[in-house]
């Protein structure tokens, strides 16, 4: 499959560990796979290197891309991340498939900018929530706050995965993890754009993608959804209804 391949989804809905889980039991699938990096004006997170996750440039350095030609960029929860769009021809020309992992506002610029008519591509999304329980929490009696509820669903992965990356939460932080939380909804209302949606409940940090060395639960389902993508599998396994953009008001 010589396609250009995204996945995107909420912070910290599980797309690390997918990835990580889909070389571990996929190793030849995903050997044919190279990854887009970006460049990025945060610092670099523990485990990180420059080059290999993102290029970490300071935010002028990035800024001055804009309107740049062959370069988009994007602001992400406050960060900008900019997109060397020859980058996805070299890796085609390689022979290798272009792979990007990450912020669901990242594809939806790409596909403003009209990269999908220049290549052929396939978009996966990676949901906190399946379609049929966001339409069970939105008929639920009283009305129930769908962001609310989303926000909670996800504030709890952030804090267990920042918890795990730091012995201490500064208040920087705590708001961060907020920011996030408050625009998780926001960025559910792009998976309609994308080709397939993966309900995911099990974050980053949870025990079913490797306490068991093999993977239960949502994680497995999830692998087994993302494999049956990347092979063009027809039926495809584990995918969520088709998403509609009046689902998530």
């Amino acid at each position: 499959m010589q396609r250009f391949v995204l996945l995107a989804g909420p912070s910290c809905v599980g797309k690390g560990p997918l990835v990580r889980a889909m070389r571990m039991f996929y190793p030849e699938l995903m050997a044919r796979f190279k990854q887009l990096v970006l460049f990025n004006d945060r610092p670099p997170r523990p485990g990180e290197e420059e080059g290999v996750d993102c290029f970490f440039r300071p935010r002028g350095e990035i800024e001055a891309l804009r309107g740049k030609d062959g370069f988009i960029v994007v602001d992400v929860h406050g960060e900008l991340q900019a997109l060397e769009v020859a980058q996805i021809q070299r890796i085609l020309d390689s022979g290798l498939i272009p792979f990007f992992e990450g912020n669901p506002f990242v594809p939806g610029r790409l596909r403003e900018a009209g990269l999908f008519s220049m290549f052929p591509s396939v978009s996966i999304f990676l949901s906190p929530l399946s379609r049929e329980e966001i339409l069970y929490i939105k008929s639920v009696p009283l009305g129930a706050d769908l962001n609310k509820f989303v926000s909670e669903v996800q504030r709890r992965k952030l804090l267990h995965r920042a918890s795990r990356q730091k012995t201490y939460l500064s208040l920087r932080d705590l708001e961060e993890i907020e920011k996030r939380c408050a625009n998780a909804l926001n960025q559910m209302r792009e998976a309609w754009q994308f080709d397939h949606v993966i309900a995911l409940h099990d974050g980053e940090g949870n025990d079913n993608w490797d306490a068991h060395y093999y993977p239960i639960g949502s994680a497995r389902q999830a692998i087994l959804a993302f494999a049956s993508v990347l092979r063009g599998d027809d039926p495809l396994v584990g995918m969520d209804d088709p998403w509609t953009e009046d689902l998530i008001p």
